[in-house]
């Protein structure tokens, strides 16, 4: 097998999982599901820069995400990049149900036995008047 190929199937194969790993965490049923969520996703050093400004570590955005009346979101654009040996980037837009848009980007790690969320940053974008979606 030429070795340039291999390398493009394993990002194509690493590609969908990041994707279907960020699709979950979108997903409201999954968000509130609490202690699995945090077991089975995120990172124990997870941080989140939110848009506020307010840096939140795993257990807070868990807690927070167990709350939530969230109908979910969209997302496109859906970029990654491996940044380093298990060590991926990923970039997307979101948008929610009312129209909110944001730009978001994750790095995963990879732990050997599964992809866990290390870092996450959301930054709405400005509708088309000035203010924020």
């Amino acid at each position: 097998m030429n070795p340039t190929l291999a390398v493009l199937t394993r990002k194509g194969r690493q590609h969908q999982e990041l994707l279907d790993l960020e699709t979950a965490l979108a997903d409201p049923e999954i968000r509130r599901s609490g202690e699995q969520l945090l077991e089975e996703m995120f990172h124990p050093d997870y941080m989140e820069l939110g848009s506020s400004g307010r840096i939140y570590d795993r257990q807070t955005i868990v807690d927070m995400m167990s709350q939530e009346d969230s109908a979910g979101v969209v997302i496109r654009d859906f970029n990654t990049a491996i940044i380093s040996e298990g060590t991926a980037l990923v970039t997307y837009r979101s948008i929610g149900q009312s129209g909110e848009e944001a730009r978001r980007s994750s790095i995963w790690v990879n732990s050997g036995e599964r992809w866990l969320i290390r870092f996450h940053q959301g930054t709405r974008v400005p509708n088309r008047w000035g203010g924020v979606s």
